[in-house]
């Protein structure tokens, strides 16, 4: 893989990874997407790339997904680990767009936060 090739793991129906498409569109770059709903993320995988982005794992759980209320996942007190095995497990948990570039990886919120890796 080149250190040019962008890859964006997404879920096809969120504005945001939308948006973020669009300025890779505009912009002509080159990308690969991976929707990890038809392509699962592995607990290694997800974990590498929470690790590259500089953030604990509990920072990129999104808070007002139905499974976050239902676990009761603000008053759990759990492991990184354990976090990452339920992003694995319920995809909507986790916040996207994540986007690589080479070694560096962000979570394009808001979407024009892709621009930073053009």
């Amino acid at each position: 893989m080149s250190d040019d090739k962008i890859t964006i793991y997404i879920k096809p129906t969120c504005s945001t990874v939308r948006k973020a498409l669009k300025i890779l569109r505009e912009n002509g770059s080159e990308f690969d997407q991976v929707n990890y709903y038809e392509t699962p993320f592995t607990k290694r995988k997800l974990s590498g790339l929470i690790k590259k982005l500089g953030v604990p794992p509990r920072e990129l759980l999104r808070k007002n997904e139905k499974v976050y209320k239902e676990f009761g996942l603000s008053k759990k007190e759990l492991s990184d680990s354990e976090i990452i095995d339920l992003m694995v497990k319920h995809p909507d948990l986790i916040q996207r767009p994540i986007v690589v570039k080479g070694k560096k990886v962000i979570l394009a919120r808001p979407a024009e936060e892709i621009e930073k890796l053009l």
